[in-house]
């Protein structure tokens, strides 16, 4: 029995959902229980800024219904991302070790697992609930396939339990025809979930990885990051206009049979939009619409037509 696709957006909260998906005026406290509504998952990209805190959890909790799913995204010192010292906790941040442009960089382990412990700590309100999905280590660009980045990815494991790990890629030496199949062992050996990613292609960006579909894990998870090469390392650019791309009807098609194999070897299975600016709507050249919800549901529309389960 396939695994039922369940599609989402990666984040509720992103200016163009905010605008264009939301009934007009409706207040941002309101928002989370609406989007819940229409999906049964998200993702949440606040905590790769800040840890959260435990009412900020809670609320998560309370406003959502049984048996959603929230993916929370790493901490950018847990994935190995510059981050400020003002946004560690104050009583820790007296010990770490920041540059001249008031970074912290690199922590010692025990410091940075002390960072991991309260970020697990936090997120007690959505495991109790039974509403936590699994723990997003985007990696930094940075990050090359090498024995002492293996090293770290098994450490960041151990720190957390018994909670989900999904790894995103985003150096393209992980995929490439040499390490590939080493990559995906390895996931499969610390007992990690691989997210499949669909973004631009190029044959010169060393932060963008190949699309290889598979799975490591019970769990098939592939998140679409739109297909705007031009905006892609834009300096000095926003995350809207990076992923600025309304996916057309026959791009997504490309996906069915995807979907279809990794819902086939999958517990559980998830696809997320990550395409978080707005686009003129087709339908109405006057209005506007938000890119990740559009394609969310096309996509579902899409998978229905060619009977692969999903919601």
């Amino acid at each position: 029995m396939a695994a039922t696709v369940r599609i989402g957006t990666c984040s509720w909260a992103d200016e163009a959902l905010s605008k264009w998906f939301y009934p007009p005026k409706l207040p941002a406290k309101e928002r989370l229980a609406w989007y819940a509504e229409h999906f049964d998952t998200v993702e949440v990209d606040s905590t790769y800024y800040r840890l959260p805190t435990d009412s900020m959890v809670e609320g998560w909790a309370q406003r959502t219904p049984d048996g959603f799913a929230m993916h929370v995204k790493a901490f950018g010192l847990m994935t190995r991302h510059p981050v400020k010292a003002e946004t560690i906790p104050e009583d820790l941040r007296a010990e770490m070790p920041v540059d001249e442009r008031g970074r912290v960089d690199r922590p010692p382990r025990e410091l940075r697992g002390e960072v991991f412990r309260r970020f697990l700590a936090s997120l007690e309100p959505l495991r109790a609930a039974g509403k936590l999905g699994g723990i997003l280590f985007q990696l930094p660009p940075y990050v090359v396939f090498k024995d002492s980045s293996l090293d770290y990815l098994e450490w960041a494991r151990e720190q957390l339990g018994g909670d989900e790990m999904l790894v995103e890629f985003r150096h393209r030496s992980w995929l490439d025809d040499e390490h590939r199949a080493e990559s995906l062992a390895f996931l499969e050996r610390i007992g990690a979930t691989y997210v499949t990613v669909d973004a631009p292609k190029s044959d010169t960006a060393k932060n963008l990885v190949p699309t290889v579909v598979a799975t490591t894990s019970p769990t098939a998870y592939v998140r679409f990051h739109g297909r705007n090469l031009g905006t892609w390392n834009k300096r000095g650019g926003s995350a809207a206009e990076r992923f600025d791309y309304l996916y057309s009807e026959d791009e997504l098609a490309e996906w069915v049979e995807p979907l279809r194999e990794l819902a086939g070897q999958a517990e559980q299975a998830f696809a997320f939009f990550n395409n978080n600016a707005s686009s003129q709507d087709p339908d109405n050249p006057l209005g506007r619409i938000s890119q990740a919800a559009t394609n969310a549901v096309q996509l579902r529309r899409l998978l229905d037509v060619n009977r692969i389960p999903a919601k």
